[in-house]
């Protein structure tokens, strides 16, 4: 059986049509139907004309990838993707092959395939490091065959096999790009396996880094407020940063933000960091309160940028080591 990984990025709403209407979809909408060419190498050349201005390689990987889609993926195959936000995989399998139609699901997403999504998702937590490692891959489209056997093992309730390097497809596209995804993604896993008490410190190492000075609240009822960021010592001078972290799996809501807001000093700038993520209310409530919302994603990204300048027990708790790659 072929597994394939489908990407939807970080749009979880697109994620949520493909449930709704049992499809998956991927964009590139420029090339038109890419059932019109006769083999790879004419899509390639057209991608070479229509994206004229992107560096040449992203342009073979993105024709190669719309020509799996559109010609290699068939009914009874396995589809995977990937929902950041809740870090978890979602699998479903293949009713209908192909077809071009801006209208299925959008007209930036015009390449549509037929999939019955499986009610159960699988926590990415589950998985052996190996597959963890492939299948954090930035492509769009890839072949996955050796990880399907602990798909299927976890969908049954199991414990998920261990595999080994398997048959699959070769990695002929793969690029820098999608070494850096990949150590981004182990570095979410990193992070995600920190205790609660652990993340605040996390959080609270990065603002150090940032030049805040910081109080981190000890354990027990914090009043909505886990750490308080100041300019100076003493904690005078404007902006004051009132800062709640959650780590947990589900997703924060609009009444926990809105506690944020109610929290003491009722005057401070507020973070709220949530390795869930957030829900569309919860966003909502943020947006017309100014509440800056983090969740896992931009928290590693947070962290990459500033990590050489944490303190050393903050990188004690995420040691990382820098790797240069050739461009």
């Amino acid at each position: 059986m072929r597994w394939w990984m489908v990407r939807a990025g970080d749009n979880s709403e697109l994620i949520s049509e493909w449930l709704a209407k049992e499809k998956a979809s991927i964009g590139w909408r420029e090339l038109g139907n890419p059932r019109r060419f006769r083999d790879r190498d004419q899509l390639i050349a057209e991608s070479h004309r229509v994206y004229a201005e992107a560096k040449p390689r992203s342009r073979i990987q993105g024709a190669s990838q719309v020509w799996r889609f559109a010609n290699e993926i068939t009914v009874n195959d396995r589809i995977i993707t990937y929902e950041r936000n809740t870090r978890e995989y979602l699998i479903g399998t293949v009713i209908e092959e192909h077809r071009f139609d801006p209208t299925a699901i959008s007209e930036y997403y015009p390449n549509v395939i037929g999939v019955k999504w499986e009610a159960r998702r699988i926590s990415r937590d589950l998985l052996s490091q190996k597959a963890k490692n492939s299948l954090g891959s930035i492509r769009t489209v890839f072949r996955v065959d050796p990880y399907g056997p602990e798909f299927e093992q976890v969908l049954a309730g199991n414990e998920p096999l261990t595999t080994d390097d398997g048959d699959g497809e070769p990695e002929e596209d793969a690029s820098n790009e999608d070494f850096a995804q990949q150590a981004i993604t182990m570095v979410e896993d990193q992070v995600d396996n920190l205790d609660p008490w652990e993340m605040q410190e996390l959080v609270a190492g990065l603002l150090r880094a940032m030049g805040y000075q910081i109080r981190v609240s000890t354990p027990g009822p914090d009043g909505g407020v886990d750490v308080l960021a100041y300019k100076d010592a003493f904690g005078f001078e404007r902006p004051i940063i009132k800062v709640q972290v959650k780590h947990r799996g589900s997703s924060t809501s609009a009444p926990e933000v809105q506690q944020l807001l109610g929290a003491n000093p009722i005057d401070a700038n507020s973070i709220f960091v949530s390795t869930g993520g957030f829900t569309s209310a919860a966003v909502s409530v943020a947006r017309q309160n100014g509440v800056r919302l983090i969740d896992l994603s931009e928290l590693v990204n947070l962290i990459l940028t500033w990590y050489e300048s944490m303190p050393n027990e903050t990188k004690s708790l995420l040691p990382l080591r820098k790797v240069y790659v050739p461009m």
